[in-house]
């Protein structure tokens, strides 16, 4: 959207009082409804709804009834607040023409009270031309829900961070001067694009200097991932200044050597097709370690002084978080060396249950089928013989009730006990157990004809023939069994 500051004048405090309640009402809406703006505001006798029909005029809110009445701010109205705030510090007293437009912002000139001329950039994230800023950039860092204002105030946070660390440092970057909501004020480049450069009276001195402020940079811990020919100024003098920083990452970033080595590509590819340079090896040994095509290898930088990377938020790392990740970092490798002692144990226990379950089955002998189609089993180890017997000791007879009864009543033999205790068995003792067993075997077979029936749909189970009687409080069934269950 074109930046329009004419309507700027003309507006009252009660149209920046809306417009803030519209921004403050954003922080937890996409679309603040009308009558939280109005409660926001305070406006007296329903002057915001007035003021609201002002502000659409102008551009400054978008109207939007889809699921309720409600507004949000556009990028006109949230530039508006920006400048008024800044106006009102002091910092500039004028806008002027624009000078540069990009992908993720805009730029402007601007005058303060005494004539000096500053440059202000817009963040504009949100374009059609670049809306994977999710993916692309780490504004968001875990959070998940988002809109487009708010990331441009977290890239114009970053990139005036990063400016006023980098020239504290001595890097030859704009002067950050001041920055509100998204908007960043800094001091104006007299230069041009390296982009718009045809000629060079040094080429091979500015690509050198390109080059070690790419080598520099990475010593004090920071990668710019987007240093190529569109974000190079060069004066009349040949001095180089890089701009534009709201992308940068630290080298302990995992993807750090290949945004390193897409921005000493890009360098290389500028040079050789603009002026002809083809790679060579580095100009200062000391410096960097070149690898074999001539170019500065990111493994042999060594970050010499000033770890810009812990001080500043690159890629989402403070110094507090450092300490905290470090200190997970090392949780974590005890908890593996514990768990790859634990893994080493496993097999041996693991192995130990399965000679134990095996020596178990091992015991155990499925012999021949009785009369009644059980097939009986046979206690091979001795030992195990009283365990058996006690857990035999009680039977559940045919009738539901429970009974004493022998080991080899179920078919499991004692080659020690059957010795002992077959010469004390009395005649009535096994007519009981020809009686059960004769109970047992019928009631087995009644089963058996039972479940082949029902396998083969001759005829319904028991349990499913009355699936649908007592179904439903309406039923007299049903109000029988309640009557009786009150009795």
């Amino acid at each position: 959207m074109k930046l329009d500051v004419n309507a700027l004048r003309y507006l009252s405090k009660d149209d920046f009082r809306v417009l803030t309640a519209c921004e403050m009402g954003m922080r937890n809406h996409e679309i603040v409804p009308a009558e939280l703006v109005d409660r926001i505001a305070g406006l007296k006798h329903g002057g915001t709804y007035k003021v609201l029909r002002n502000l659409l005029k102008n551009k400054l809110v978008h109207h939007d009834c889809k699921k309720y009445d409600g507004f949000r701010l556009t990028y006109l109205g949230y530039d508006f607040l920006a400048i008024k705030t800044l106006v009102n510090r002091g910092v500039f007293a004028s806008v002027g023409r624009q000078i540069g437009v990009g992908k993720e912002s805009d730029i402007f000139e601007v005058a303060t009270e005494d004539g000096t001329v500053l440059a202000m950039k817009l963040h504009r994230l949100g374009r059609t031309s670049f809306r994977a800023v999710k993916s692309k950039r780490d504004y968001l860092a875990h959070r998940r829900s988002f809109n487009w204002l708010y990331l441009s105030r977290l890239a114009a946070l970053k990139e005036f961070a990063f400016m006023k660390a980098l020239g504290d440092h001595g890097f030859p970057v704009p002067t950050a001067v001041d920055c509100n909501r998204h908007c960043v004020i800094m001091s104006l480049v007299p230069g041009y694009p390296l982009v718009q450069i045809r000629e060079l009276q040094n080429p091979d001195d500015v690509f050198d200097k390109i080059l070690g402020l790419v080598i520099r940079l990475a010593e004090h811990g920071l990668i710019h991932c987007d240093f190529n020919e569109f974000n190079i100024m060069i004066d009349d003098d040949e001095t180089v200044t890089m701009i534009d920083f709201p992308q940068m990452v630290s080298v302990s970033h995992r993807n750090a050597q290949m945004y390193f080595d897409r921005d000493i590509g890009c360098i290389y590819k500028f040079f050789n097709k603009r002026f002809n340079l083809t790679e060579k090896g580095g100009q200062d040994g000391s410096e960097t370690d070149d690898d074999d095509s001539g170019r500065p290898s990111f493994l042999s930088i060594q970050k010499s002084s000033g770890a810009l990377d812990k001080e500043l938020a690159a890629s989402g790392f403070t110094k507090k978080e450092q300490v905290e990740i470090e200190k997970f970092i090392d949780e974590n490798a005890e908890e593996h060396e514990s768990g790859s002692d634990d893994d080493d144990s496993t097999p041996e226990q693991e192995s130990d249950d399965g000679d134990a379950v095996s020596a178990e089955i091992s015991s155990l002998k499925i012999v021949d089928q009785g009369p009644a189609g059980v097939p009986d089993l046979v206690v091979m180890d001795s030992d195990k013989h009283e365990t058996l017997s006690k857990e035999h000791a009680t039977s559940t007879s045919p009738s539901g009730e429970n009974k004493p009864t022998d080991p080899t009543a179920d078919g499991v033999e004692d080659p020690k006990g059957s010795e002992s205790g077959g010469e004390d068995d009395d005649d009535s003792s096994e007519d009981t157990e020809d009686e059960d067993d004769a109970l047992l075997t019928k009631q087995l077979n009644k089963q058996r004809k039972r479940a082949m029936a029902a396998a083969l749909g001759r005829r319904r189970p028991l349990n499913s023939r009355n699936a649908y009687k007592d179904k439903g409080k309406g039923t007299m069934n049903s109000k029988i069994q309640r009557q009786a269950c009150q009795w």
